[in-house]
């Protein structure tokens, strides 16, 4: 296997030179494209979007074909996983993801089980497979999964929560529980990262969507430990070449470096946090990703210009260790032109930098 013909963004995540800042987006195939909304009313409904490896492809490569992205990312859902799990995975018109079965009883938690990613999972498999025979080489494809912690949070609550009142309550009442929900899940995420490298994945990432809303304390206990085992557990070479690794806790800037220190090849930076400071504290241990601000996308063209080269900026001198993110998912409402002044400015703007650098 050789790299991708556009390698910037496997280049950044191994601190290895590139000749432009890379960028891609999370949540880069979405509703703030038109043409995925006319492929998802196809598909009847998100899940069976989800689960059509063909769809899935379509969808991952449409924004790839608007701008000039340096990664596709699969597309998929974090709750697949729980959903193999025999939790029920369904979505209420306009309420989000919910859970037929969630976890709230002893014996319903002792029997949760690790699924086979190649017969529970086939569809993201197939899915991945079919993604990067279409890619054909040009740039790499992301594979992603949640943390077992923001897992557990939708498998705990059976749903979204602005409190995540159940979870909490066991993880100071039951922690025994919570810990056994947290070691089945964080097998399962390493089983099924593995099967997407294995299927074509040259890059995964773990969403730590809610981990920052824990206590320092139980940060390290219920979210960061079970991150690192992963990590642990990754499939580091496939066919000759490393397959890095991205772990991103949203709301994480106060543990920047205990996150670093987890294995892990690369940190995402929510907006919270200067990328510049970041740098500063983890030095050269790993590369980072992000960080703007979601909501820049909504102003006009020349001030998301400003934005994001305030973000270069921060980051600093060298062309090493960089990849240009969101510091959260694109927004549905994001303006699609929007993003080519974004795309536009990261790739100019990191090249110019560079040419004064030398």
């Amino acid at each position: 296997m050789t790299r991708p013909r556009n390698d910037n963004f496997l280049r950044a995540l191994l601190k290895e030179p590139t000749d432009h800042t890379p960028l891609w987006l999370m949540r880069q195939a979405g509703r703030y494209l038109p043409e995925y909304c006319e492929t998802r009313k196809r598909a009847g409904s998100f899940l069976n979007l989800c689960k059509n490896p063909g769809l899935a492809c379509e969808v991952t490569l449409q924004p790839l074909a608007r701008y000039k992205l340096d990664a596709a990312i699969l597309f998929s859902d974090i709750l697949t996983v729980p959903d193999a799990m025999g939790l029920g995975l369904y979505f209420a018109e306009g309420e989000g993801p919910k859970f037929e079965r969630p976890l709230r009883e002893e014996w319903a938690i002792r029997d949760l089980a690790v699924p086979d990613p190649y017969t529970h999972l086939k569809y993201v498999m197939d899915g991945v497979s079919e993604i990067r025979r279409a890619l054909n080489n040009s740039v790499p494809l992301i594979g992603f999964s949640g943390s077992p912690y923001t897992l557990s949070c939708y498998m705990v609550e059976g749903g979204s929560s602005d409190d995540y009142r159940n979870v909490k309550t066991m993880i100071y009442d039951r922690p025994d529980l919570m810990h056994h929900i947290l070691s089945v899940t964080a097998d399962s995420v390493t089983s099924y990262l593995n099967a997407q490298i294995e299927s074509g994945a040259q890059a995964v990432m773990i969403f730590d969507s809610w981990g920052g809303g824990l206590s320092a304390a139980a940060y390290q206990e219920f979210s960061l430990q079970y991150m690192q085992r992963i990590v642990d557990g990754l499939i580091k070479e496939k066919d000759g070449q490393r397959i890095p690794s991205i772990v991103f806790t949203k709301g994480g800037g106060l543990w920047l470096e205990s996150i670093a220190a987890i294995g892990c090849d690369a940190v995402g930076l929510d907006w919270t946090i200067d990328i510049g400071e970041a740098r500063r504290r983890v030095g050269d241990k790993v590369a980072l990703q992000g960080n703007l601000d979601p909501n820049v996308l909504f102003a006009s063209p020349d001030k998301i210009a400003a934005e994001a080269k305030k973000v270069l900026d921060s980051y600093g001198a060298g062309n090493t260790g960089h990849v240009f993110n969101l510091g959260h998912g694109i927004s549905q409402f994001t303006p699609p032109d929007h993003v080519t002044a974004l795309v536009e400015t990261v790739h100019g703007y990191s090249k110019e930098l560079r040419a004064k650098a030398v």
